[in-house]
């Protein structure tokens, strides 16, 4: 078993692992989820994508392993994209890097990569998160209106509501598919008001990026709508979109991300 070991930024332990051996693969997860909690789904091949390769992977601040402050501020796609800079600084990587990020870790990609563009090599976005939504009724809203619930009623409440769920159409008869939120009580509410205020870069920061993308989403799922990832992939210059109507699809996602970094 990997030791964690973390690094240090605004109020929070960071905790990551590296393994393995040639250039660095890192992936950063999405709302709710963990390290672990991502292995857990058996969607993605950890171990295939990480062969001959540095597997870099890490708990978001709030999530998993990792610590953090009961401040909606610290939870904003800008803060999340600091904490990854800050490992890679950390670490002393200083060859560009391939990197996947899920809904979340999709904008600490994007986001990352516009700041610091000479530290991507490739990008690989997956699920990309709703964004760039006008006018009153916005999917984006659950977010704030979920921290408005468990302010009022308590986590524990709000936790059997989530859990009662059904589960996305895709994977309705899938039963690994689970969201159970990888954080503390104390942090749900800040981390879910500071994720609704959030949204992607702006689309002209996204355009003028260079870094071949490869985006992998899935379809039927309001918060992740295949329409983000069709609109990144009219904005970025040199990329692939692939969208997945079947859990066997999705399970293919591997395969088509090493081929991806290999081309």
């Amino acid at each position: 078993m990997v030791q964690d070991r973390y690094v240090t930024r605004a109020g929070a332990k960071i905790a990551y692992e590296i393994t393995g051996s040639g250039p660095v693969l890192g992936y950063a997860h999405g709302v709710f989820l963990s390290r672990a909690a991502v292995r857990r789904l058996h969607l993605l091949d950890f171990d295939a994508l990480a062969a001959g390769r540095r597997l870099l992977t890490y708990d978001q601040r709030g999530h998993g392993h990792s610590t953090g402050r009961p401040i909606a501020d610290d939870y904003r796609f800008e803060n999340f994209t600091l904490d990854l800079l800050a490992l890679l600084d950390e670490l002393d990587v200083n060859e560009p890097i391939d990197f996947m990020g899920s809904s979340l870790g999709c904008d600490v990609a994007l986001r990352a990569a516009i700041t610091a563009p000479d530290r991507f090599r490739r990008l690989v976005l997956i699920i990309p998160p709703v964004a760039w939504e006008e006018g009153p009724d916005q999917a984006r809203r659950w977010y704030t209106d979920s921290a408005e619930a468990i302010e009022s009623s308590g986590p524990a409440r709000w936790r059997r509501e989530w859990a009662q769920q059904p589960p996305l159409p895709i994977f309705a008869d899938y039963p690994a598919f689970t969201l159970a939120p990888d954080i503390p009580d104390e942090l749900l509410a800040p981390i879910l008001r500071g994720i609704g205020e959030s949204d992607l870069p702006a689309q002209d920061a996204i355009a003028a990026l260079s870094q071949p993308a490869l985006i992998l989403t899935w379809d039927t799922d309001p918060l992740h709508p295949v329409s983000t990832a069709q609109r990144l992939h009219e904005l970025l210059p040199d990329s692939t979109l692939h969208v997945s109507s079947t859990v066997a699809d999705v399970q293919t996602w591997s395969h088509r991300i090493t081929e991806f970094l290999v081309r």
